[in-house]
């Protein structure tokens, strides 16, 4: 007696109009759906990842460990964490929130931060704010060390900054062109007015793998080293409140 054939249904939205869409490793055959685009095999080896190893990913993710340690760790697939992450980092917000009005003098430190994306020579500066007082990120733009990332990174700062912040940097002449004079002062390091924001660049070296100068966990793509960064950033400054 013959079996009934699975139902061709997608597992993510319902809808039954599927199509063939190659096989497996192990040569089960995949669909794809036509309305959502989710792309599934009938009956799979592998099973679903639990929320609860999600959510270990999700911490992984803020530790410096590159993404095979981490399929290692959770056992999880390769390919199947490899989708997960970049999703997850294309969906991060790119600006920091400021729930409230905060209180006393506002006062932020500057600093810029060499990486890179696919090879040394492609390179990229992360462009940071920090809030002295709260200690908390609250401006960020990933570029290059131009005019124009110093602008980005000024209109990344909530509007309170923008209006009142005074704000210390290096001499990177970029800043004078952005920041309203009286607001602004060029120092050099040994004066210890932006020690919080040089400290911070430790911080994203010791905890983001792709941010080691000499690493294979680097970025391959840009738009997930600008997600795996705002990532960091968003869960660093929730580790402040």
């Amino acid at each position: 007696m013959c079996e009934e054939p699975l139902e061709r249904v997608c597992p993510t939205c319902g809808s039954e109009q599927v199509i063939k869409n190659g096989s497996t490793h192990n040569g089960k055959p995949k669909y794809q759906c036509k309305i959502c685009g989710h792309q599934f095999a009938i009956d799979p080896t592998n099973s679903p990842v639990s929320e609860e190893t999600k959510q270990l990913i999700d911490r992984l993710l803020l530790e410096k460990i590159s993404l095979r340690g981490i399929a290692r760790v959770t056992q999880v697939r390769w390919s199947w964490l490899q989708d997960y992450v970049n999703q997850k980092l294309s969906q991060i917000p790119r600006q920091v929130k400021v729930s409230a009005k905060p209180l006393g003098k506002l006062v932020i430190e500057c600093d810029e931060m060499w990486s890179f994306v696919d090879s040394q020579k492609n390179e990229v500066y992360i462009c940071l704010a920090i809030d002295r007082n709260a200690r908390k990120i609250v401006g960020c733009f990933v570029g290059d060390r131009t005019r124009k990332s110093a602008r980005k990174l000024w209109a990344s700062l909530p509007e309170i900054y923008q209006q009142f912040a005074f704000a210390y940097t290096d001499f990177w002449q970029a800043y004078k062109t952005v920041i309203p004079p009286k607001r602004h002062k060029a120092v050099d390091k040994e004066t210890g007015l932006t020690n919080h924001v040089e400290r911070l660049n430790n911080t994203f070296r010791q905890r983001v793998s792709r941010l080691v100068r000499e690493s294979l966990s680097f970025s391959k793509k840009l738009n997930n080293h600008i997600g795996a960064i705002w990532y960091f950033i968003h869960g660093y400054n929730a580790e402040l409140d």
